[in-house]
């Protein structure tokens, strides 16, 4: 089974469809799928809901797809540093579930392991809670949180072989992982292809049974925000 394609477009042939549900992994600018956002971007497809721990800038990430209102809802953890994603949500224009960030990924990896549910403490009492069934374990409140089955995920790693074994670099190893294992159909951008068998099994992050398709592509590697102070005089 062929897993390599020649570029994002190619890759995504055949299954994008405006309405689907996309997870995307990344954390930051760390980790995001640039080339496969560019060109979900290109292809014009709509009314889109991705699960992604957050937008990424205005410039950058699903930003992108937020300036060409490709996006309908976004379930996220963290929408900060994003000036469009603040002027559509306080205008009505973009639905937003939030979810803490540990529930979030543990969605994407239950939805990914064939795990319909779980029950979780984080969010008792809160506004998350609201409209979700509350079990009391042993005297103590939790949520009902359901796994998250995608049409379509896509993901950022360092190296993978032609099968599709995907290892990730540092802390790209964050959203990836979950947001690979919970699509009907996984599409993984790298940096690098390597020969089949060169890579350690102990050091492969996810098995290529959860990726159907890949690509390699050049990334912009970018700094979210740098800190400095001034330099001082000798």
């Amino acid at each position: 089974m062929k897993k390599v394609y020649g570029s994002a477009a190619e890759a995504l042939e055949g299954v994008l469809s405006d309405g689907m549900l996309i997870a995307a992994g990344g954390f930051g600018l760390c980790g995001i799928p640039e080339l496969l956002l560019q060109a979900i971007k290109e292809a014009g497809t709509k009314d889109l809901t991705f699960a992604s721990n957050n937008a990424g800038v205005d410039d950058f990430g699903i930003g992108i797809l937020l300036q060409t209102k490709q996006v309908k809802k976004m379930i996220s953890s963290y929408v900060g540093e994003n000036k469009e994603f603040m002027r559509q949500y306080l205008g009505g224009e973009l639905e937003l579930e939030f979810n803490p960030q540990g529930t979030l990924a543990e969605r994407m990896r239950a939805g990914g392991s064939g795990i319909p549910g779980f029950y979780t403490k984080t969010g008792v009492g809160t506004q998350i809670a609201e409209g979700k069934e509350v079990k009391n374990f042993d005297g103590e409140d939790y949520i009902l949180e359901r796994g998250i089955v995608a049409d379509l995920s896509i993901v950022k790693a360092w190296k993978a072989d032609d099968t599709g074994n995907l290892v990730f670099r540092k802390t790209a190893r964050n959203f990836n992982p979950p947001a690979a294992m919970c699509g009907k159909v996984c599409i993984a951008e790298v940096e690098e292809i390597v020969p089949r068998g060169s890579l350690d099994p102990d050091t492969i992050h996810l098995p290529g049974i959860y990726v159907h398709r890949l690509i390699q592509g050049d990334h912009e590697k970018r700094i979210e925000q740098r800190t400095t102070r001034p330099q001082e005089e000798k």
